[in-house]
């Protein structure tokens, strides 16, 4: 079969044609071409890779500082928690110390009137024995002395009315 006339005939001996190799470097300066593009753009990813974990490594930073922050601030709370939890004890001490005394206070002033209840009773037993005791004589005796009656409780008006109920008030 004998070759078209569009057909070029090779041999081992006829080189390629001109066409051919035209492609060849073409396809070659496409391919360096996209290769130096495949650097540059890692080489711009290096570039925007820096400041990227720059910028990361300073938002960790300012968030490591407001967590740094938050925690002064918890140990503070914390301190002072404590210190109130200690005021308050001894304020609750205190105040049971108070208490005790307040209830010594008035158990003494009840002691109080009740001394002065019993003096008085013994006041009112000693005159009514007066009083006997001068009826009986006036009965063996028509010219008795005049006794003088019997005086109220010298000391009642110094006394406290601390506890006094109405049925032991004179």
């Amino acid at each position: 079969i004998a070759p078209g006339p569009n057909v070029v005939g090779r041999g081992p001996d006829v080189p390629y044609p001109q066409p051919t190799m035209t492609m060849l470097s073409h396809l070659l300066k496409e391919h360096q071409a996209k290769q130096n593009e495949r650097k540059k753009l890692q080489q711009e990813r290096l570039e925007a890779i820096t400041p990227a974990t720059h910028l990361a490594e300073v938002s960790v930073d300012h968030l490591n500082a407001g967590v740094a922050q938050a925690n002064r601030s918890q140990r503070k709370l914390d301190h002072k928690v404590k210190s109130l939890q200690i005021q308050a004890a001894q304020s609750a001490e205190q105040t049971g110390q108070w208490i005790g005394m307040v209830e010594n206070f008035n158990r003494a002033l009840k002691e109080i009137w009740d001394v002065q209840n019993w003096a008085q009773k013994i006041e009112l037993d000693m005159c009514s024995i007066t009083t006997t005791l001068k009826d009986i004589y006036k009965g063996q005796r028509q010219s008795a002395p005049s006794w003088p009656s019997c005086p109220p409780f010298p000391h009642s008006s110094f006394l406290p009315q601390v506890g006094r109920r109405e049925a032991d008030s004179p």
